[in-house]
């Protein structure tokens, strides 16, 4: 452990904080942080810890849901240009639209990657080690699916009894990487077994071994009997993956594969978060009433 990494860890315990970390943050975050996970699994921790801060290392939207389902809490972001752009990639007028069309039948799911306003105008949030189960518990036959367009079809080929209708967004991280860079990693690799994450292309989903979350991924090399991967997520997940399984090896495709905002989050940046002793994230309140509804929804359907 370096010197800011327990100049960290001092003033966590001073400041009555825990520090929660996306897999896609660098390794010396993710190595001193209390709780490390996907969408879901940081969401549903930040309605259990008893530390009235929260330090979130991950992009805004993490930050709004940790900061809706705990307004009580102080909710503190290391770098508050950290964003996705796909958080952006719906709009509410195309939710009223598709409202206004098809009434009660439609309920307008939500990947909980994006923003407060998109979640506050949508009936559940989903992620995407949830999605399935959650829009299988819903009884509307019609599903509007925000965001993310490659998540949401992936979801409806597991449904076909619903009707879904897609919107035109997409992680620009995992749309990036084709067909032809999954082949030549497996060229290189030909004995490795493919573990893709559901933002890719179908073409890319149509190649997996295993499709699903970064937890998803993590779980299944774990208890896998393979002993060579390749890896079509963002790499950080390649922190967690090393750990749990030295004795096995993880590549990646040539097509990148990075975060930048992720990146943006350093230890130097939680310290001055911590030393700042701001007060952290606000959100106007019917925002966050509205915003919090389907989040709370989303946890109730998936446990």
């Amino acid at each position: 452990m370096d010197e800011k990494q327990a100049q960290i860890l001092r003033l966590k315990e001073e400041k009555n904080a825990v520090i929660m970390a996306h897999y896609y943050v660098d390794d010396n975050i993710q190595e001193i942080a209390d709780y490390v996970g996907d969408s879901y699994y940081l969401s549903e921790m930040a309605t259990r810890v008893k530390e009235k801060t929260i330090v979130l290392c991950g992009v805004s939207f993490m930050g709004e849901s940790a900061k809706l389902l705990n307004p009580e809490k102080r909710v503190l972001l290391p770098d508050l240009e950290a964003d996705c752009p796909m958080a952006h990639m719906a709009s509410v007028e195309k939710i009223e639209e598709v409202r206004a069309t098809y009434k009660e039948d439609v309920a307008v799911v939500c990947y909980v990657n994006s923003t407060a306003e998109l979640k506050a105008h949508s009936d559940v949030c989903v992620t995407s080690s949830n999605a399935l189960k959650v829009v299988k518990a819903l009884p509307n036959p019609v599903i509007y699916f925000i965001p993310d367009r490659q998540l949401g079809t992936y979801i409806s080929r597991r449904i076909p009894e619903k009707k879904f209708i897609f919107n035109d967004g997409g992680c620009p991280i995992h749309t990036v990487i084709t067909k032809g860079d999954v082949q030549s990693a497996l060229a290189c690799h030909p004995g490795a077994k493919i573990l893709v994450h559901p933002e890719c292309r179908e073409e890319v989903i149509e190649m997996a071994d295993y499709i699903g979350s970064t937890s998803g991924i993590i779980d299944h090399a774990t208890a896998s009997s393979a002993r060579e991967f390749i890896v079509v997520t963002e790499l950080g997940v390649m922190y967690e993956l090393k750990k749990r399984n030295p004795e096995k090896s993880f590549y990646s495709t040539a097509a990148g594969q990075i975060c930048e905002d992720m990146k943006k989050i350093t230890l130097d940046k939680i310290i001055s978060v911590l030393e700042q002793d701001g007060a952290g994230l606000e959100m106007a309140a019917d925002l966050m009433d509205k915003a919090n509804a389907p989040l709370k929804r989303m946890l109730e359907l998936s446990r």
